[in-house]
């Protein structure tokens, strides 16, 4: 084996283990932040909510486990408080408006024909992270206006988001709030409408995945308002996208909690309250990651659903603790965009000449391929030159 050809091999090895023993990894975190105000007029709304004070609280937690992508859900009233501590390390998305009386016209003689424009989603996003296109969507299903959790109260529905991460590696994340079902419809056994909406948004949500699907993994964040042993999520979402052979979808919390099983759909009856259709923790704060067969590929390492910490003068922040995940690359780890080794030959014009070898050092085809680029110096040395 020549100098030249043993360089290459070396070269390889040494690349792909510093890949292995470095994957590049970040975090993602999803939490309904129970912005609702605590009052609107003398109207008790979230009387139990963290308010304006809870909410700063709330921030600062957030801020000080420092995840790379934070999703919030019901960032209605309090959303300065929210966003203080995490403006310096934060990109902060568009705030579409609170709800109550200040700063909305509303017809009090036709109450039911009002809907507030704002959907409280939210995200704050590292500033090493690039954000491309963001787009908001309303949902086409929805029930519920005076009753039945007053989901037709404010506009509802999912934002997309286009990152770039600080290495080059692009991906795409979802982040919604679902129709939710009342405590009482749901132990009376009268929440059908409420989930015959929810079914209709996981459609609506796989079918925009799918439309928009390319080589970029999609990850899929949170106050989803569903339990698999009550919504038929499994079916119409997780086995609808993996049967397309396009992609592959997989709930976090179902991979590392438990070991890829998801739970049963049971029989909805009266006389059982939300708790009762968890199953070993399940929430309805979910991330789903979707990995597209010819693209790159996400691996969940870690899960977290916080129900300790979240938590000022020993009572919880919000009605639902922060679920967060962590995720790596599958493949060349922090090494972006290496296809292919050009190794120029002693004594020849390395922009036109030099046998390119893969980085498991097979012989490639072509003079154009893009890669790592090893030439010799005036040093008698090799160099590394990212084309």
């Amino acid at each position: 084996m020549n100098k030249t050809l043993f360089f290459a091999f070396a070269l390889s090895f040494a690349l792909t283990t510093a890949a292995q023993q470095s994957p590049e990894r970040f975090s993602v975190a999803t939490l309904n932040v129970a912005g609702m105000p605590q009052k609107i007029l003398v109207f008790n709304v979230n009387a139990k909510g963290p308010g304006s004070a809870g909410s700063v609280h709330i921030g600062q937690y957030l801020a000080e486990r420092q995840y790379d992508m934070i999703f919030t859900q019901e960032d209605f009233n309090y959303h300065d408080e929210l966003t203080l501590l995490l403006k310096k390390d934060y990109q902060i998305d568009t705030w579409t408006g609170n709800v109550g009386i200040e700063g909305h016209d509303i017809d009090f003689l036709h109450p039911q024909n009002h809907r507030f424009k704002c959907d409280g989603l939210g995200a704050c996003i590292k500033k090493d992270i690039t954000v491309g296109s963001v787009s908001r969507t309303h949902w086409k299903t929805y029930f519920g206006k005076f009753s039945h959790a007053l989901d037709e109260m404010v506009t509802k529905g999912f934002r997309r988001y286009d990152l770039t991460l600080a290495s080059g590696r692009q991906l795409v994340v979802y982040n919604m709030h679902m129709d939710a079902s009342d405590r009482n419809d749901v132990y009376d056994g009268i929440d059908h409408k409420d989930r015959h909406a929810r079914l209709g948004e996981w459609i609506q949500l796989r079918d925009d995945i799918m439309e928009r699907l390319d080589d970029r993994p999609v990850i899929v964040v949170g106050d989803l308002n569903s339990f698999y042993t009550r919504d038929s999520i499994q079916s119409n979402f997780i086995e609808a996208i993996n049967a397309t052979g396009r992609a592959k979808a997989t709930d976090v919390w179902v991979e590392l909690e438990r070991k890829g099983l998801y739970p049963e759909l049971r029989e909805i009856t009266a006389g059982k309250e939300r708790e009762e259709y968890e199953e070993d923790g399940e929430k309805f704060d979910k991330i789903i990651y979707i990995n597209p067969t010819n693209g790159q590929q996400l691996k969940a390492v870690s899960f977290k659903c916080d129900t300790e910490d979240f938590q000022y003068d020993g009572k919880p922040l919000s009605d639902h603790d922060p679920v967060s995940a962590v995720f790596e690359w599958v493949g060349s780890g922090n090494v972006s965009g290496v296809e292919t080794l050009s190794i120029s030959q002693p004594g020849t014009d390395s922009n036109t000449s030099g046998e390119l070898y893969d980085l498991s050092g097979r012989r490639a085809n072509g003079t154009s391929a893009k890669g790592l680029f090893i030439e010799k110096n005036e040093k008698g040395t090799y160099k590394r030159i990212v084309k």
